[in-house]
C-alpha cells in the first residue's frame, strides 16, 4: 500500500547513487533510511526577505521527521533504499450532501435554513 502523502509513493524507494527524489510530502512525514546514504533537501521556508533550506546527510538506519510539509529533494550518494511513513489521515466526517459545495453552506448561513 502505498503512503498517502501528497504525491503517490511506493512503499520502498531505490535510488542509485546520482539519482534524485523530488517530491511533495505532508508535515510529520517519517523517511526511514534502510540502507545507503543520501542528502536530504528539505522543504523552503522564509527567514525574513530570504528563501532558505536546510540539507541533512541521512545514512542507514537514519529517521528523519519532516516538521513542515512541502517539497523535498532526497539525493543518493549511494544506493539508497528507504521507506516514507505518512503521518496518519483523520477520517473527516460526512458532510450533508447540500454542503459538499462551500457555495452551498454560504448560501444556508445567509439564509438561515
Amino acid at each position: 500500500m502505498s503512503p498517502l502523502t501528497l504525491d503517490r509513493l511506493p512503499d520502498t524507494v531505490m535510488l542509485q547513487p546520482g539519482q534524485a527524489l523530488r517530491t511533495s510530502l505532508d508535515p510529520a512525514t517519517w523517511l526511514e533510511m534502510l540502507e545507503g546514504r543520501a542528502q536530504l533537501v528539505s522543504p523552503p521556508s522564509w527567514f525574513g526577505d530570504t528563501v532558505f533550506t536546510a540539507k541533512t546527510v541521512l545514512s542507514e538506519g537514519d529517521v528523519h521527521r519532516l516538521e513542515r510539509g512541502g517539497w523535498i529533494e532526497l539525493s543518493a550518494l549511494t544506493p539508497v533504499r528507504l521507506r516514507v511513513h505518512a503521518p496518519r489521515q483523520a477520517v473527516a466526517p460526512a458532510a450533508r450532501p447540500a454542503e459538499a459545495r462551500p457555495v452551498m453552506r454560504l448560501v444556508r448561513l445567509l439564509t438561515g435554513t
